[in-house]
């Protein structure tokens, strides 16, 4: 059995006394569990990192191969190689600008031309950003207009990036189509959406996108490109450059003086996690999807966690990267992140939800030649000046309109916390949370005060995941 290099599509397998199981689906495999037991690793990753690591998955007895993996099942024993790892590509390969910029088009075109079906109806996704931008720019330079498809919410202005996709519509010469979501919809399809996930993932982002494929395969379209993996490999998000700047407060000569005073004060915010982890002289970086921290969790759950104590799940990867030719952060950054952030959190969402409704969903930017050459590149031209996407956009320069190429992110945001305080399923937190003890009530009550407020709203969205499956599964 082996999974592709990325995580693009998913693979489970319970092994037993008795046979050898294996499916892209949990549902196909929980028939042959005698019972169903939650996976404590599966938890602990889960609330780390948004979704279970490899190979753990919330089921006992059924585990699922890494991107990058194969397994040989001979006779009773169970065999397993990885044998793909982007960090083969060589460190600093690529140190001049033009050559960067030229790779990066050429790779990107064949990539693009690769993904374009010919045999049935293919459309892409339009958000506002670069990303699907640049993917339908490109097919547009090969004489492709894909037709795209582009999310809005009516009542809520600031996540609606219908606008924006509009002008990026016009401006290349697209039909476009939107599809509008309301609290409604969120009631009707939540229930049906976490079943199709089969277990925990944390992304808020997943109903919204589950009713655009919705409405994509009502309009007979088969396949769709999707812009997953760019912000990984062209440093897209604007906290890698803050994460860059706080590795400098390692050198600091005073900073034992600061490590204690970090120690003694607490807080609740990231950035003193961050800075308490280069005064601790302990790994900075623990993917962009990191939520809970193992001090959160040592205050949320009925257990002891220790501090540091999900580096575990990150050890395998961390020595990877400690054997490879990278030293740079930056590569370290987009490593764990291809590995965890996009290959077991947004490649599981993007899977899930097109497959409910019958549609191939392709990633170009995920293209293996592709990211080698992005990997291969001098972390200092990838950083540049510090902008997000810094030579993405000199290669959209060929493309798309200023206005486009530098208008500001907005991401994948969606009112779900809204919806699901008005719609009263945020009690069911507190309802699974008194049946199974798993939780301290207080911390509960706090992450619920704190969300009503506009405060760590992904970790209750976690939280309300967590309790809706642990209610149709285990009570």
């Amino acid at each position: 059995m082996v999974r592709d290099r990325f995580g693009k599509k998913p693979l489970f397998y319970h092994p037993s006394a008795e046979h050898f199981i294996f499916a892209s689906e949990i549902k196909a495999i929980k028939p042959f569990l005698s019972s169903v037991r939650m996976n404590d690793e599966a938890l602990h990753s889960y609330l780390s990192f948004l979704a279970p690591t490899p190979p753990h998955t919330f089921f006992e007895g059924i585990e699922k191969l890494e991107s990058g993996e194969w397994l040989c099942y001979e006779r009773g024993n169970i065999t397993k190689h990885r044998y793909y790892d982007v960090l083969q590509a060589p460190s600093s390969g690529i140190t001049d600008s033009a050559d960067a910029i030229r790779l990066i088009d050429e790779h990107l075109h064949r990539s693009i031309r690769l993904r374009l079906p010919c045999e049935v109806p293919a459309a892409a996704l339009l958000s506002g950003g670069l990303d699907s931008a640049m993917i339908c720019a490109v097919a547009a330079a090969q004489g492709v207009k894909l037709p795209v498809f582009t999310l809005g919410y009516d009542e809520y202005g600031a996540y609606d990036e219908r606008s924006n996709a509009r002008i990026t519509a016009d401006y290349l010469g697209l039909e476009h189509s939107e599809v509008v979501i309301s609290r409604g919809d969120f009631d009707e399809h939540l229930d049906e959406l976490i079943a199709h996930m089969d277990e925990p993932l944390n992304d808020p982002a997943a109903l919204p996108l589950y009713l655009l494929m919705k409405k994509i395969s009502s309009e007979g379209y088969k396949v769709v490109l999707s812009g997953e993996g760019s912000d990984e490999l062209f440093l897209g998000y604007r906290q890698y450059f803050e994460y860059l700047d706080i590795e400098k407060a390692a050198s600091l000569h005073h900073k034992n003086w600061l490590k204690k005073y970090f120690h003694s004060h607490f807080s609740m915010n990231r950035e003193w996690e961050w800075y308490k982890r280069i005064f601790d002289d302990t790994l900075l970086f623990r993917t962009s999807g990191e939520k809970f921290t193992d001090l959160q969790q040592n205050m949320l759950l009925r257990r002891n966690v220790r501090d540091n104590e999900s580096l575990r799940f990150l050890a395998p990867y961390r020595e990877m990267f400690e054997q490879s030719s990278h030293t740079h952060p930056a590569q370290w950054y987009s490593m764990i992140d291809l590995k965890l952030f996009v290959g077991e959190h947004f490649l599981a969402k993007l899977d899930r939800v097109s497959m409910a409704h019958t549609i191939e969903a392709r990633t170009p930017f995920l293209d293996h030649r592709l990211a080698e050459a992005a990997m291969s590149i001098d972390p200092g031209l990838r950083i540049g000046k510090g902008e997000t996407k810094s030579l993405l956009k000199e290669v959209a320069g060929s493309y798309l309109s200023e206005e486009i190429i530098h208008r500001k992110k907005k991401g994948f945001s969606n009112p779900y916390m809204e919806w699901l305080i008005a719609s009263g399923r945020i009690d069911l937190i507190r309802e699974v949370n008194t049946q199974t003890g798993l939780f301290h009530p207080e911390m509960v009550d706090k992450y619920l005060e704190m969300a009503r407020r506009g405060r760590f709203k992904q970790h209750v969205w976690g939280l309300y995941v967590l309790s809706h499956w642990i209610k149709r599964e285990l009570l």
